[in-house]
């Protein structure tokens, strides 16, 4: 999930709604108007359990599995997303799919690795408008510069990797002191404990390599490293040119022609370091086996899964998807099911959030909340205002969109693994990864069936 996407469209993130209840619009399709006064009608269930009958919550977990264990982090851009992508791609051709590969351009990324002179890796981040180095890095003894102050400088800094802590001033002004006093480059530690390290925004462009790292690695550098007079390696490079891509499964009725379209979403890549278990291969695992379940089932639209990579760095994937519909396929698409950290095992996400953008019902929120009461979906659903995942495209475009996602109850807060290195598999629930294919693909099979 994209965290803080800046959008005109998403103002607010306050919860509007605390319980399943809401307040419908009138201007609901007649067959999702059906189906919620149809609750106990039996051949509607019917086509309920014919869904929830196929969906296989093992072999979901063991896509989570996969993209998170044996694949690992899916940085957009590189290897791990491409490998991903090509996976997905295997996986939807097997089912027998129409599958388009969408590539599309990114902006330059900055990678880097950090060692010291005992060969052991520090995990760093290095933030955009970072110099970059030569093929070999550059080695140098670390200078312990305080908060980066002017006055934390002498001239012992010259020549040397300036190690500074978070705080009291911007990252900016201690990179700019830094460089003022002679070193060759920067590394920011972080001042509180989190499990992934620090991300620093630097507000343009520096001329001197510059890493985030965490406070524990600070620290230990401090210790083991600036006191004993050490050297670390710190190596960036510039990706240029590179690209990310969508992957599209389309599936059309055997008859008749300019169908409505139902789009389903989920993204594939993650952010550096984590696994992605939750965030997102559970949510793109669950897609993959609605694909596989809805493989053969007579439909009356067309179905599309849209697998989308570049989330993470601002919802390039899924725009540069809707930007490539044209008007005809825009005015016939009439729903998005977005998918996003649906399988945390994180025992105080017991809701399922439907976020959409302006925090309304549409046809997708009131067809699932339909849904949930035919099949007795354990878990409460919470319509609430929210952006920051790929649901926000296919609102801008004029698509009734949602993103599925677990959360706490009344804070709405996240599972703490969120964008971490802790998002491995282990905090992956099998049972609500059944739960969230049962609901999402029970309401899809309502929507598009003959």
């Amino acid at each position: 999930m994209k965290k803080g996407k800046k959008r005109s469209a998403i103002l607010l993130s306050s919860m509007l709604v605390t319980s399943g209840l809401y307040f419908t619009p009138v201007n609901l399709t007649t067959q999702v108007q059906a189906a919620a006064q149809n609750i106990d009608n039996p051949s509607v269930k019917a086509f309920d359990q014919k869904t929830i009958a196929r969906v296989n919550a093992e072999r979901i977990f063991q896509d989570v599995h996969y993209l998170s264990e044996t694949i690992g982090p899916r940085v957009t851009g590189t290897e791990g997303e491409q490998k991903a992508a090509e996976f997905i791609k295997q996986r939807l051709l097997s089912l027998g799919y129409k599958v388009e590969t969408q590539e599309f351009s990114i902006p330059d990324k900055m990678i880097g690795h950090l060692h010291t002179s005992d060969n052991n890796e520090v995990l760093v981040n290095i933030p955009a408008g970072s110099a970059s180095t030569s093929s070999d890095g550059i080695t140098s003894q670390l200078f312990n510069a305080g908060l980066g102050k002017t006055a934390d400088f002498t001239a012992d800094v010259k020549g040397k990797i300036a190690l500074i802590s978070r705080g009291e001033i911007t990252f900016k002004e201690k990179i700019d002191n830094a460089v003022a006093s002679g070193a060759i480059g920067v590394l920011i530690y972080d001042n509180v404990n989190q499990p992934g390290p620090l991300n620093p925004s630097i507000g343009g462009n520096a001329t001197v390599p510059v890493g985030g790292i965490t406070k524990t690695s600070g620290e230990a550098l401090l210790k083991d490293v600036a006191a004993q007079g050490k050297t670390v390696t710190l190596k960036v490079d510039r990706i240029a040119n590179a690209k990310s891509q969508n992957i599209i499964a389309t599936r059309t009725p055997q008859k008749g022609e300019k169908h409505d379209i139902v789009h389903v979403s989920a993204h594939f890549d993650s952010v550096p370091f984590a696994p992605g278990a939750s965030d997102n291969a559970s949510g793109t695992s669950v897609a993959l086996e609605l694909a596989n379940v809805l493989k053969s089932y007579p439909i009356d639209k067309e179905l599309r899964f849209v697998f989308v990579g570049a989330e993470e760095i601002g919802l390039v994937g899924s725009e540069y998807y809707v930007s490539q519909l044209s008007k005809d396929e825009i005015n016939r698409s009439i729903a998005n099911f977005n998918m996003d950290m649906v399988g945390t095992g994180w025992e105080k996400a017991t809701a399922i959030y439907m976020n959409t953008v302006d925090g309304k019902a549409n046809i997708v929120t009131d067809t699932a909340k339909a849904t949930a009461e035919r099949i007795g979906t354990p878990s409460q659903l919470v319509l609430y205002q929210r952006g920051a995942s790929d649901h926000v495209s296919f609102h801008d475009a004029g698509i009734p969109a949602v993103n599925f996602i677990r959360r706490e109850p009344g804070t709405a807060n996240l599972e703490p693994y969120y964008h971490t290195p802790l998002d491995k598999i282990e905090h992956i629930s099998i049972d609500r990864l059944k739960e969230a294919g049962d609901l999402v693909g029970s309401s899809l099979y309502s929507l598009i069936r003959k």
